[in-house]
């Protein structure tokens, strides 16, 4: 029997993170295939906005306003989309941040909140969905990754491991959940043009808009595998990169970030020697 693939017409799109960037247009694209949306954020002002650009699509989205950071909220969240709207057959885990850490300041906030929102974030909703989706017989559950996660990347680090720990996470529970016929998709996106990329300090080639971006993720959904990744132009030379020897890696990612032209803001200090 061939791997439960979600479709309009079996049940809801549970999109978090749709406030904003990629989740937003993900959102509104998968309402004009037909999908009812249950779009769900922190920030309402934003949901509102989306359901009125959704009016006058073939599908409809209603918002659950929620912090992915609130697990009993998340799980109240699931109950309440599948009590007002009918069972959940999609769920994309898109919500995150990336709060950019050089190693010249740093400090370990930035790396517990990227953990608590976009790993934590994420189970917060797949552990109650996946429960449903076990009982039910199907599903099929999207995960938001990175080119990122491939190899570290300057000031990624805290952003660009937890992105990792998705990749690992997905991978790792894929066994069970195919045997429950839940389909299980990573999306490694490269360089997308987000409120999130604006805070990043170097340069992001094959820069894709969020509309783009969301067009290629739902094509993925509606019959790609389990890794959806793109640019083709940037993922493959960066998997190829993978294959070389960490020198040749650190050589290449200075120069293709621009960071071997980065001041460390460190000149002029004193070693102080304990």
């Amino acid at each position: 029997m061939a791997l439960y693939r979600a479709s309009p017409e079996d049940g809801i799109a549970w999109v978090t993170g749709a406030s904003t960037g990629i989740g937003r247009a993900l959102a509104i694209h998968l309402a004009r295939s037909g999908y009812t949306v249950a779009a769900t954020a922190r920030a309402e002002d934003g949901l509102a906005s989306i359901t009125r650009e959704a009016e006058h699509l073939e599908g409809r989205i209603f918002v659950f306003p929620c912090d992915v950071m609130d697990e009993a909220g998340m799980a109240r969240t699931v109950a309440s989309i599948e009590k007002n709207l009918g069972p959940i057959v999609l769920a994309v885990f898109n919500a995150g941040t990336y709060l950019p850490v050089c190693g010249d300041r740093l400090e370990t906030t930035n790396f517990v909140r990227s953990y608590r929102i976009n790993v934590f974030g994420t189970l917060n909703g797949l552990v109650p969905i996946s429960d449903r989706m076990r009982d039910r017989g199907f599903g099929q559950i999207v995960v938001m990754g990175s080119v990122t996660s491939f190899f570290g990347m300057p000031s990624a680090a805290a952003y660009g491991s937890t992105k990792a720990a998705l990749n690992n996470l997905v991978e790792g529970l894929r066994y069970d959940f195919e045997k429950l016929n839940i389909r299980t998709q990573i999306i490694n996106p490269g360089f997308v043009a987000t409120p999130l990329t604006e805070k990043t300090n170097f340069s992001m080639p094959a820069l894709l808009s969020a509309p783009e971006a969301a067009r290629r993720i739902a094509k993925g959904i509606r019959g790609g595998g389990y890794e959806i990744a793109f640019p083709k132009r940037l993922v493959w030379p960066l998997k190829f990169l993978r294959l070389f020897p960490k020198p040749v890696v650190f050589f290449v990612m200075f120069r293709l970030t621009g960071w071997n032209k980065r001041s460390t803001g460190l000149r002029g200090r004193k070693r102080k020697d304990p």
